[in-house]
């Protein structure tokens, strides 16, 4: 049975967004792993908030500890409301493993019936050109590349700013040159790591990101912003067409924010958009050329 989406309150003023599948204002949200989520858990999330949701994503490979037939009807859900599924970041696990581990990884994604693999290397050393290869072999099977990137080095297990600090930070022009290799070799959106930018950080490097979204381009990126300062942030400086990953349990509060409904005082009616409705086609249109002839004209 098809849901139905209207929606009450068509009075109150809220900011176009574009329908799925969108270009851009795309929301990606946790999925399982700081706290479990079954088939009724997600499809209460789905049948009130999935109009506004583009992607779950699995998170530190929780999916290799759940029943195969859990996490197909959790990929199944998703696909009956229009939102894909992504692995999150474990092929970096599978990784250590040798070439071999990684087929077979593509491949058992690929059977259960994920859509995207997310290419993370937050604690691992390797050579850019070894990335590109892996987004190349992810389309190769079938699925699409999420390369994520970013400045902080051991990034991606909760570490305290102390140990990341010891660890040392990447040049901005490091992460810019790696997203435009994995663009060019068909990603279609590249993962902006939030540690060392807005998280386990002292202090916000917000110039980072600012940088990141001018040499890349802002519809061609996706920052981490689980947490609501963060993605107010984001929402408040690049506006709310800007691609965002939350928690699931954010996804309302998200909403509101780019819909322009609510916010916080530094965001509460300040996020605007400036979409015109689609034009209709005249019934015929007018001609350039007056296809009469002048007078004393041949």
């Amino acid at each position: 049975m098809k849901q139905d989406l209207s929606r009450g309150f068509e009075y109150v003023h809220m900011n176009r967004r574009e329908g799925k599948p969108r270009t851009c204002g795309i929301t990606e949200i946790r999925g399982p792993y700081y706290a479990p989520m079954g088939k009724r858990y997600l499809a209460d999330i789905l049948e009130t908030m999935g109009e506004y949701v583009d992607i779950l994503k699995f998170s530190g490979g929780s999916f290799a500890l759940m029943p195969k037939q859990a996490v197909r009807e959790l990929i199944d859900l998703c696909h009956e409301h229009k939102v894909l599924v992504s692995t999150g970041g474990f092929v970096e696990r599978v990784l250590t493993q040798g070439p071999e581990a990684v087929k077979r990884y593509f491949e058992d994604c690929r059977e259960l019936g994920f859509d995207i693999v997310e290419i993370s290397s937050g604690f691992l050393s390797i050579p850019l050109p070894d990335l590109v290869r892996l987004v190349e072999r992810v389309a190769d099977h079938g699925m699409k590349a999420k390369p994520e990137v970013g400045i902080q080095f051991g990034a991606g297990g909760a570490s305290s700013p102390e140990e990341l600090e010891a660890e040392g930070t990447a040049d901005t022009s490091r992460a810019i040159r790696a997203a435009k290799a994995f663009l060019e070799a068909g990603a279609p959106l590249v993962m902006i790591e939030s540690e060392g930018i807005t998280e386990s950080v002292r202090s916000w490097r917000t110039d980072v990101a600012a940088k990141i979204a001018d040499g890349v381009g802002l519809d061609k990126v996706m920052f981490e912003a689980a947490d609501p300062a963060v993605f107010s942030w984001y929402v408040k400086n690049f506006g709310p067409d800007v691609n965002l990953f939350v928690d699931h349990s954010q996804v309302v509060q998200l909403e509101c924010l780019r819909s322009g409904i609510w916010g916080t005082a530094g965001t509460w009616g300040r996020v605007v958009t400036f979409k015109e409705p689609p034009k209709r086609e005249p019934a015929s249109l007018p001609r350039l050329v007056d296809p009469r002839p002048k007078a004393g004209g041949r």
